[in-house]
Parts: structure tokens; C-alpha cells; sequence
């Protein structure tokens, strides 16, 4: 029978039998994500995935700067259950579908939304100067170019990819690799949407979400 789990489900069992033959004895370091990458046979970012779906169940530890840990020899292979999307799956949706809406967004933007948007990134640049995540603001700005086109249907869609940020394994990976860097680098992105939107010029502004989504995902699996 297909196995029809998320890849991230299926490699973190893989790791999960390692473990139980023995190769890794709890408190034992695994490999660097490199090595044990190469000897799963996966991408990097398909294991990190793997990793945090393996410390939300108290199989592993990720100590930052240190190393992968195993804290749990008797974990039982994974019972299916779904921790959420996979975080690399869920941003390229969402650079597919916010490239595709923020072309009719910047056809029906409004001066309005313009300085709604403007004002988002302020707050936005205030959270980060302080320190606090601004993940409020990061919605409103994308939920607000969803509602320029007029569309429930495609605010909706935005909504709910934006919110699976919530799930377990996004906000495992979130808790993880997100930093005032990377958030500094995603307000820059912002910024350039922004300027795309003013200027009404609808390919540079899907460039620019393109852009912004996939270096997203990029700073959450593959620094």
C-alpha cells in the first residue's frame, strides 16, 4: 500500500527506527543534518522538518549550536496523525497563490489600501526595534492585499495558509529559526512589495511576493 503520510512523517519514522535498533542510544548526539540527510536519502529541509516533527513528540532535543539529541529510545513509529503542513509545502502554495492574487490586487489598489499598507509596516518596523515578533502586522499586511481584489474567496485562502502558521510544525520551526535578522529581512521584502503596489506595476509586485515567500521559506529550512 502507498504510503500517503506527509514526507516529513514518513522520514521522521525512518529516524524513529533508527533509533530503535539501537544506533542511537538516548542522550546520544545524532549526525550533523548534512550526514544523516545523505544517509536518509532526503533534503535538508525535508529532515529539519522530519527533526522538530521528532522533538514535538519528545523523541529528540535540538539544542541550538550544539547539536541533535536523542532523549527517547521507546518512541513507537508515528500513528499518522498530522502535526500540520509541511512548512516548505505550505510557502511555495502560498508563493503560488499570493504571486497570483497580488497581480489583480495591484490592478484595484486604492490610495487608501496604500496607506493602510504603509501604516502596517510601520508598526511592523516598531515591533521588531522592540523586539517583538510582529506577526499580527505580517498578517495585516497580506490579508489586506488579498481584501484589494475584492474577493472573499481568495482573503479567505490567504487566511487560512496565513494561520497555519500556527500549527505544531510550524511553529516548531518558527520557535527554532525565526530571529530579529530574519524578520528585519522580511520587513525589507515587504517594503518592496510596497513600492510595487505604489507604483501599480502588477508584474514587479508579483516578483517581489514571489520573492519575499520563497526567501520565507528559505530562512525557516534552509539556513
Amino acid at each position: 500500500m502507498t504510503d500517503t503520510r506527509r514526507l516529513y512523517q514518513q522520514t521522521a519514522d525512518r529516524v524513529r527506527q533508527l533509533i530503535a535498533k539501537g544506533e542511537y542510544q538516548a542522550g546520544a548526539r545524532l549526525p550533523a543534518e548534512r550526514e544523516l540527510a545523505q544517509q536518509l536519502g532526503v533534503s535538508r529541509p525535508s529532515l529539519r522538518e522530519a527533526l522538530i516533527a521528532l522533538e514535538i513528540d519528545g523523541t529528540i532535543e535540538i539544542r541550538m549550536g550544539s547539536g541533535i539529541y536523542v532523549l527517547n529510545t521507546a518512541k513507537p513509529a508515528g500513528n499518522g496523525r498530522s502535526l500540520g503542513e509541511s512548512p516548505s509545502e505550505l510557502m511555495q502554495a502560498r508563493a503560488v497563490i499570493e504571486s497570483a492574487i497580488i497581480v489583480q490586487a495591484a490592478a484595484a489598489i486604492t490610495d487608501a489600501t496604500l496607506v493602510k499598507l504603509r501604516e502596517t509596516l510601520e508598526a511592523m518596523a516598531d515591533d521588531i526595534a522592540h523586539a517583538r515578533k510582529p506577526l499580527e502586522q505580517d498578517r495585516a499586511f497580506h490579508l489586506i492585499i488579498a481584501e484589494s481584489t475584492g474577493n472573499t474567496l481568495l482573503v479567505e485562502i490567504v487566511e487560512n495558509l496565513f494561520d497555519e502558521r500556527h500549527s505544531p510544525m510550524t511553529a516548531g520551526i518558527r520557535g527554532h529559526f525565526e530571529t530579529t535578522e530574519s524578520w528585519t529581512s522580511a520587513l525589507t521584502e515587504h517594503r518592496a512589495i510596497l513600492a510595487a503596489l505604489e507604483a501599480r506595476d502588477p508584474l514587479a509586485a508579483q516578483a517581489a511576493m514571489h520573492s519575499h515567500l520563497t526567501a520565507s521559506g528559505r530562512r525557516w529550512l534552509e539556513n
